[in-house]
């Protein structure tokens, strides 16, 4: 008794049903390009070029994978490239949570400073900003930067601010000196007006009297 083995496959033909959309290109491209034999995967390095390559992987990357590599089926080109599209979305998955959390944990620790809590506790106690914005007054989530070391430090913080008659923008900057936070700059510019409310400057004149005082 004898058996024939079935005849190899001709590589040189893509069969229709794999040529198709490839997720695991798209997705992983120059990795992807290297594990399929695909090197010209590695076009994704090119400055510009790079920006269009993950689509052109994901257009013809099956074809290339399928005359690139050794597959003993159509069965088994699909089961490989299935694999790489599942590894393609969990690595972008994880990505973008990454990512998320990062953002996200750097949001909180701007909305949760000292330098923040103090500027809004002024912000919500000014005369000018609940004349201007109209109370109770909210804020929004804060950008910009903090930097600390020992018992100084530095922040320079935005955020937005919203009451019942407008809304608008705080502008903070506040220094930290022997552990204790003082505002320098405390800026409220309202939307649709050209003005900038200092909301320091009350405390700057109540300041002019002590001073005077003090020197004679």
């Amino acid at each position: 008794m004898t058996t024939t083995s079935p005849p190899p496959l001709d590589q040189s033909v893509v069969p229709a049903e794999i040529d198709r959309w490839n997720w695991g290109a798209f997705l992983l491209n120059w990795v992807w390009g290297i594990g399929n034999n695909t090197f010209i995967a590695l076009l994704t390095f090119v400055p510009l070029i790079g920006l269009v390559m993950p689509f052109v992987l994901g257009a013809r990357g099956s074809a290339w994978a399928w005359r690139n590599g050794r597959w003993d089926s159509i069965e088994h080109f699909k089961r490989v490239q299935r694999k790489w599209a599942i590894w393609g979305v969990v690595l972008w998955l994880a990505a973008i949570a990454m990512l998320g959390g990062t953002i996200g944990g750097v949001f909180f620790a701007l909305r949760n400073s000292e330098a923040y809590q103090l500027a809004v506790t002024k912000l919500q106690s000014n005369t000018a900003a609940m004349s201007a914005l109209g109370a109770p007054i909210s804020t929004g989530t804060p950008s910009g930067e903090i930097s600390t070391k020992d018992t100084s430090g530095e922040a320079k913080l935005n955020f937005p601010v919203t009451g019942t008659k407008a809304n608008g923008e705080l502008q903070v900057e506040a220094v930290k000196k022997d552990g204790v936070w003082s505002l320098r700059v405390l800026k409220l510019k309202i939307d649709g007006r050209d003005d900038v409310i200092d909301l320091l400057k009350d405390s700057r004149v109540e300041l002019v009297p002590l001073l005077v005082g003090s020197a004679a």
